[in-house]
């Protein structure tokens, strides 16, 4: 059986987004699924647009989601040689011609088919006249295409799409400058690379038949095509940034997971069942492209956040604290096993890594914020009071965990005749800040002894310093 090869094939003309990070993941899945290769392809070609800056956000972005690739990257400025080789095959094959009209010519052709209703094709005027460049002349190098008869996809996704080839123009191999254009170069390096499969979207899927016509004239079988369905907004209009559609960087920085949005690219498109949340060795197990969906797929930021929060807890504490450290630089000196505890408490509150970020600020901080409103409701004389009960018995205890904790609690509950939210709350907020935190005895424990009653012991001070 031959070897399976797709590639991904990213311009450096802008930063990795969502649909081509789809691609990659979809090309990567299938060849992953069925023991093949995956192949990264820089198409560099376009010198006035292309950027290092990019590249380099392309890779990053690859790495960030753990696509590794198997070959390359190649680099299409790289490989003129390949191109040159290319073009020879096609003047041999009398499967090119020099075309000397010139550009004003062009246009004024093109303009007059559009006032006329026409398609605005090239008329083919230098299709038959066999002449080759003079000296000082810089002609285009035109693919000869079929007059007629029909070019056929046996696309795996859409299924069999027919094109007219009465409808397809005579399209330029070589522009003036001697630069190979888009199909000249995806064509000799598909070829060259032994691609088998190309997945990609479908808004290329008017370029396959172009394709396929050149493959043909090079003497060679064309790749198997797939064409996956475009991604709109979750209004079904066309994604833009409004939408969310911003770089996969964009939404590194904000917290998400790589695996979280191999996950939700994967199903912008393709399906198991009802099934949502998926690790990416169950997807490389189960990715099918008879699975691959023919309707536009609808990016939702908030279905997005949701499979992120999945993932972020169930995600391993450890892990966890290493992607955390990064966004709070107060972290630096706090110990490990401390920060797992408290992301521990955290992760099932937190919908990304900013989130959780912002919660574990109560943990490595060594002031508190107070929230005015939550100080007077709860920090009064009678709080104050219940937590210097607390603080007596939590001085008191042999041992510091939940159970120690949690009867501490109870004793001070019946000797004061109160309940547990009159007794959590004034502590809640002398240790956070505010009225919102994870239990509090599992926070108790968390933050141990020291840190607990000398928080206690600050929120008094502070509380007197307001009186004076």
């Amino acid at each position: 059986m031959k070897e399976i090869r797709t590639r991904f094939a990213p311009s450096p003309t802008g930063f990795l987004h969502i649909g081509g990070a789809r691609t990659a993941l979809f090309n990567y899945l299938f060849a992953r699924s069925r023991g093949g290769r995956f192949v990264l392809r820089i198409e560099d070609t376009d010198r006035k647009r292309s950027s290092p800056e990019y590249v380099e956000a392309i890779l990053a972005g690859l790495a960030w989601l753990v696509l590794e690739c198997d070959e390359g990257p190649f680099f299409q400025s790289e490989r003129s040689t390949v191109y040159a080789e290319a073009v020879a095959k096609l003047q041999a094959a009398d499967a090119c011609y020099w075309c000397f009209c010139a550009p004003d010519e062009l246009d004024a052709k093109r303009r007059a088919a559009q006032q006329e209703g026409r398609k605005a094709m090239y008329d083919r005027t230098c299709r038959d006249g066999g002449r080759l460049p003079r000296p000082g002349e810089k002609p285009v190098l035109r693919f000869r295409a079929p007059l007629k008869g029909e070019t056929v996809v046996e696309d795996v996704i859409r299924g069999r799409v027919v094109f007219d080839n009465r409808e397809l123009d005579d399209l330029i191999l070589l522009r003036s400058d001697g630069t190979p254009t888009f199909h000249l170069v995806v064509v000799a390096d598909d070829l060259a690379m032994g691609i088998t499969h190309i997945l990609r979207g479908e808004d290329h899927l008017s370029n396959t038949p172009r394709q396929i016509q050149i493959f043909h004239a090079l003497g060679a079988d064309p790749p198997v095509y797939g064409h996956m369905p475009l991604i709109v907004g979750k209004d079904r209009s066309r994604l833009s940034k409004r939408h969310g559609a911003t770089s996969v960087e964009s939404y590194r920085e904000q917290g998400f997971l790589p695996e979280a949005m191999l996950n939700y690219l994967a199903r912008l498109g393709w399906s198991h069942g009802d099934r949502e949340i998926f690790s990416k060795r169950e997807l490389i197990e189960l990715f099918d492209l008879g699975d691959v969906g023919r309707a536009a797929a609808a990016f939702d930021v908030e279905k997005f956040e949701w499979v992120n929060f999945q993932h972020l807890k169930a995600a391993d504490c450890h892990r966890l604290v290493e992607q955390v450290r990064p966004l709070l630089p107060e972290a630096a000196l706090a110990d490990d096993d401390y920060l797992e505890a408290a992301v521990g408490l955290l992760q099932e509150r937190s919908k990304t890594l900013v989130d959780l970020a912002h919660g574990l600020k109560v943990f490595v901080r060594d002031h508190v914020d107070f929230e005015m409103k939550a100080v007077k409701k709860f920090l009064n004389p009678a709080g104050l009071e219940l937590l210097s009960r607390l603080e007596e018995r939590f001085s008191a205890l042999a041992h510091w965990d939940q159970a120690s904790i949690e009867a501490a609690f109870r004793a001070v509950m019946v000797a004061a005749d109160c309940k547990l939210g009159q007794l959590a709350q004034p502590l809640r907020v002398a240790l956070t800040g505010g009225t919102r935190s994870p239990g509090i005895f599992e926070l108790c424990e968390v933050l141990g002894r020291e840190r607990t009653l000398g928080r206690i012991e600050r929120a008094r001070a502070w509380v007197e310093t307001l009186s004076v």
